[in-house]
């Protein structure tokens, strides 16, 4: 499945990066993709663990970059 992110508070390029592969090792994650210039987030992961997923993105977006905010689009 895939869902786009609208991501809030990201200072820099790096930072995305760094966000970005920390989603990527999640389980259940196929693909991440975070755009730094466009502030957002493309995930494909596995549907029947949809809902598991999106806590634990939310969850590593905290720890990572604490005032950074995402939400689905």
């Amino acid at each position: 499945m895939k869902s786009k992110f609208k991501i809030k508070g990201l200072d820099c390029a790096n930072c995305a990066n760094d966000l970005e592969r920390a989603i990527q090792k999640l389980d259940g994650i196929e693909n991440a993709n975070i755009n730094f210039i466009t502030q957002k987030m493309d995930l494909e992961y596995d549907e029947e663990k949809r809902e598991e997923i999106i806590k634990n993105v939310k969850k590593v977006v905290k720890k990572e970059e604490p005032d950074v905010t995402i939400e689905e689009v």
